[in-house]
């Protein structure tokens, strides 16, 4: 097997209000997809947008759920400021600040943020190593 990531699928309660967040928002590039899914194309990975019953149903899943989901997507950025950036343009966009951007321990700068369904994203600034593909660093 080769190890990789090939598409993020996150609940929705709201498909518009979603799409609007992360298409008009945050700047990402939507496919055209049916009305009941929207994609998004992140360089190398796709982003999936999915009503969170639905998406529950699929996974034979409760769709109830509440507090830390136990995990966070990373956009990792070229520098501290694009990390301030970034989370700036996210709030502006309706996402819920959780952490500003701030050094963190491993010696790298980052913040989080929640997207308007209580997605955790963290935005990280690593100074030690590019984390994504090689083509993208800047």
């Amino acid at each position: 097997m080769k190890p990789r990531i090939s598409m993020i699928t996150l609940g929705v309660s709201d498909m518009e209000r979603a799409v609007k967040f992360y298409k008009e928002g945050l700047g990402f590039p939507q496919m055209e997809s049916p009305p009941e899914v929207a994609f998004f194309t992140l360089n190398g990975t796709w982003l999936g947008l999915y009503g969170r019953e639905a998406l529950a149903e699929d996974a034979q899943v409760d769709a109830k759920g509440s507090g830390f989901d136990g995990f966070a997507l990373a956009h990792n950025v070229a520098s501290e400021a694009e990390v301030d950036a970034v989370l700036a343009q996210a709030v502006a966009a309706g996402a819920t600040l959780t952490k500003p951007g701030q050094k963190v321990f491993w010696g790298g700068y980052s913040g989080y943020f929640k997207d308007p369904d209580g997605h955790l994203w963290e935005v990280a600034h690593n100074p030690f190593a590019w984390v994504g593909p090689k083509d993208d660093q800047e």
